[in-house]
């Protein structure tokens, strides 16, 4: 087993809280390797606008090589210089033949390289999250076309409320997620900024001309990043957006998992998470089959939101260089992505695979005896005695019904003449029952599905579908 402190990185809870493909993107070697393009971008694009020598940077290009670096001792120059870009130029520029390896980081300052090798590290991650959600989109429409006629009961305050059907709701989800991927599209180009700028942002290493910004342009466009009018070495909204956004993702998630969670419950037993043979199982009671993949979704979604609140944090930094407030994305960018990632893997499964019970749903729908359709009975009689005297009409009925504990909604009011000699018995009976009460639920299904393409969603097995794993994290 690994020696390890995170449950993201933990032999036994990895894969239930982060996926295999999102970790690799986060992995020492990534960083490093992601380091090392910047670099090797970052002579390119000088070299196209003649600040270095050509030959210099196809040297560099062709010779600075991960696979060549000692990391013992990068490891330990970087607990020295609190940084591991001096201790990397220091092998690298050993790489380089000749004098090209003097024009390695010409200009830079060590946060211009840690910043872009953390914004290309959330491109990739951005990529995988939006594969993922693609995947969840897919499989959200399917639910919402299967069940948009299927009544349950809709509940609030944990009581029934008004009948809904059960693709409602997950056209509901499918609506979040829809919003998601918009925000994504928008933030890209907005929060996916190449930096460049030097010690203090002006690119006075550069000269005075415009040579700096033609760099930074082409650099841009090296990695294919936006180029911002001015370096954002210390305003950190663009990183805080994107972790925020994870973090809306995992809150979406979460409302999901608790719903799932409750109506996988056995005095609900309307839904339960895909079966697997001992997954949810109890070392002592044979019975059970937990919501597992619930269970780590809603731990996953509080866990983001700390995230996001330390990447807020991190954005308070002091002048031109933060003398501290930095750090806080070192530990909070990588495990956003990866738990994000990892609530997404287990939703794709969860829901991917969900076992739905409509039988019993009617069956709970039918449970409060009528008493949920109270309001479409007083909005059935209320332009005949006016909507407060139905209101007082009904609720007496109800009240009735929850005393006696047996009588329904229609036995209460089938007895009474102030209703009966207003509407007739079988206008009454109609009002009372529940699957006559949808509204336009069905038609909201309907405009959900159309208010966007669905043909781009992609699917994807199991949990961790995204990077190509089947089956339930490998259990």
């Amino acid at each position: 087993m690994n020696d390890t402190i995170s449950a993201y990185d933990s032999s036994l809870f990895k894969n239930i809280f982060t996926s295999d493909r999102m970790r690799k993107e986060f992995t020492d070697r990534a960083y490093v390797t992601r380091c090392v393009q910047a670099e090797v971008a970052l002579a390119t694009a000088q070299a196209t606008i003649g600040v270095i020598p050509s030959e210099a940077a196809q040297q560099i290009a062709s010779s600075c090589s991960v696979d060549k670096l000692d990391f013992d001792r990068l490891r330990t120059e970087t607990d020295i210089v609190g940084y591991p870009i001096l201790p990397l130029i220091r092998q690298l520029d050993a790489m380089c033949s000749g004098e090209s390896g003097k024009y390695l980081h010409w200009g830079a300052t060590t946060q211009d390289i840690m910043d872009l090798a953390s914004v290309l590290q959330m491109q990739a991650g951005l990529s995988v999250i939006e594969e993922q959600i693609q995947s969840l989109r897919s499989i959200l429409a399917d639910l919402s076309i299967k069940y948009r006629d299927s009544p349950m009961a809709g509940r609030t305050h944990l009581q029934h409320a008004l009948p809904i059907t059960f693709g409602y709701k997950t056209a509901v989800y499918l609506s979040a997620f829809d919003r998601h991927y918009e925000r994504l599209q928008q933030l890209k180009p907005r929060a996916l900024l190449v930096q460049f700028g030097g010690a203090a942002g002006t690119l006075a290493s550069l000269g005075s001309d415009d040579a700096g910004l033609k760099v930074r342009e082409q650099l841009a466009k090296n990695l294919a990043l936006t180029n911002p009018p001015i370096s954002w070495h210390v305003v950190r909204d663009g990183v805080a957006e994107i972790v925020s956004f994870l973090s809306l993702v995992g809150g979406t998630l979460g409302k999901i998992a608790l719903d799932v969670m409750i109506m996988c419950s056995n005095e609900f037993s309307e839904v339960q998470e895909p079966f697997v043979p001992h997954r949810g199982a109890s070392s002592t009671m044979p019975q059970k089959r937990n919501p597992i993949s619930s269970e780590a979704i809603l731990a996953a979604s509080k866990l983001l939101r700390s995230h996001a609140s330390l990447a807020q944090d991190a954005m308070v930094a002091d002048f031109e260089r933060a003398s501290g407030p930095w750090h806080l994305e070192w530990v909070c960018v990588p495990e956003a992505f990866c738990v994000a990632s990892g609530a997404l893997s287990q939703a794709i499964f969860a829901l991917g695979g969900l076992c739905v019970d409509t039988d019993r749903m009617l069956v709970n729908l039918n449970s409060s005896k009528g008493l949920i359709v109270g309001e479409a009975v007083m909005m059935g009689i209320a332009p005949i005695v006016g909507r407060n005297a139905a209101h007082d009409i009904v609720y007496s009925a109800c009240k009735d019904c929850i005393e006696d504990g047996t009588s329904t909604l229609y036995d209460r009011l089938s007895t009474r003449s102030d209703v009966t000699d207003r509407i007739s018995k079988e206008e009454l009976a109609r009002l009372c029952d529940p699957v006559n009460y949808l509204g336009a639920a069905p038609q909201m299904v309907d405009d959900v599905l159309a208010s966007v393409p669905r043909s781009k969603a992609k699917k994807a097995n199991g949990v961790n579908g995204a990077n190509g794993t089947n089956g339930v994290n490998g259990h």
